[in-house]
């Protein structure tokens, strides 16, 4: 079964990998069409199909009555994007990320919205109440960006309507796949790493966290490689926000639960950290440079050394 589940793993990344180059393709071409900001393209569609992987986990283990599973897989792929998945992206792109889009400018407000995660389960509770508070502010903040980037908008007076029906079908069919081809990628990976006797904690903050992120990295990755850094950009943070406001509070909507509070004051902190730490530096010159992605790569590297510690600390 080690072999077996190995070689299913590889398998379905490499399925993984070419999906993603054709959602990127898929997804410029939408945009030259509708002459959309390529921001807008990668937020609202690729890093709604992006977070599927960690929604499926986090929404069946809600059902099954082990929420928290969910809120631990939310909070490190969320930790995993910020700080491993976009340091990777900078240091292979080929040139400085720049931030063009406005919503990625102003800083507070994104901070805000990692902060109620916090702030809402301090207590080592998540009720209802606290999910629809989440719900609402996730919407709110997808308005805000659509809001936002409108204006940018140019208008096109006769768009082919054909080309655009079979563009937007081949894009949706290829993220289709990637969402399926992550999930099975998810999954062996997680067998494997049992079958070799893993430990629970480094699962969860590795194979699981990562693995979550897989279309978020490799399709931020072809699109640097492409110099599409908007796509990009908009992808990794449109899912963190997605995860943390949307996701976690559905999943409080659907089983209220009761945890160590420690998930979030370590984990939560980080996130949080995590957001100060990239909106600072696209703040600095709007743009991400390499040595900066080196700093957040190193970041992601000192909380999983600190989780770990934590978990032994406390026998976890």
């Amino acid at each position: 079964m080690v072999i077996t589940n190995l070689i299913l793993f590889l398998l379905f990344l490499i399925i993984l990998l070419k999906c993603v180059n054709y959602a990127i393709k898929y997804s410029s071409k939408l945009a030259e069409i509708f002459s959309l900001p390529e921001f807008i393209i990668s937020f609202f569609i690729v890093a709604f199909i992006s977070i599927l992987p960690e929604t499926t986990i986090s929404i069946i283990s809600a059902f099954k009555g082990n929420p928290q599973l969910g809120l631990g897989t939310l909070l490190g792929s969320n930790i995993t994007d910020l700080a491993l998945v976009l340091g990777i992206v900078t240091l292979f792109s080929l040139k400085k990320i720049k931030v063009r889009s406005r919503i990625l400018k102003n800083n507070f407000f994104y901070l805000l919205l990692l902060s109620f995660p916090i702030v809402l389960g301090f207590d080592g509770r998540f009720s209802r109440v606290d999910g629809l508070v989440l719900v609402l502010l996730g919407l709110i903040f997808l308005t805000k960006v659509y809001t936002d980037n409108r204006p940018s908008y140019k208008k096109i007076k006769n768009p082919k309507k054909e080309k655009t029906l079979k563009t937007f079908a081949l894009l949706i069919f290829s993220l289709g796949l990637v969402f399926v081809s992550a999930f099975y990628t998810v999954k062996f990976a997680i067998d494997f790493a049992n079958d070799i006797q893993l430990p629970v904690i480094l699962i969860g903050l590795t194979v699981i966290a990562i693995g979550t992120c897989l279309p978020e990295l490799i399709f931020s990755l072809k699109a640097v490689k492409k110099d599409h850094g908007e796509l990009a950009i908009g992808d990794i943070m449109g899912t963190v926000v997605i995860d943390a406001t949307i996701i976690l509070g559905l999943v409080a909507l659907i089983s209220p639960f009761d945890y160590n509070p420690y998930i979030i004051y370590v984990s939560g902190s980080a996130l949080f950290l995590a957001g100060v730490f990239v909106t600072s530096f696209m703040k600095s010159d709007r743009s991400l440079s390499k040595l900066e992605g080196l700093l957040l790569i190193l970041f992601y590297i000192i909380f999983i050394l600190v989780e770990f510690f934590v978990n032994t600390f406390l026998g976890k």
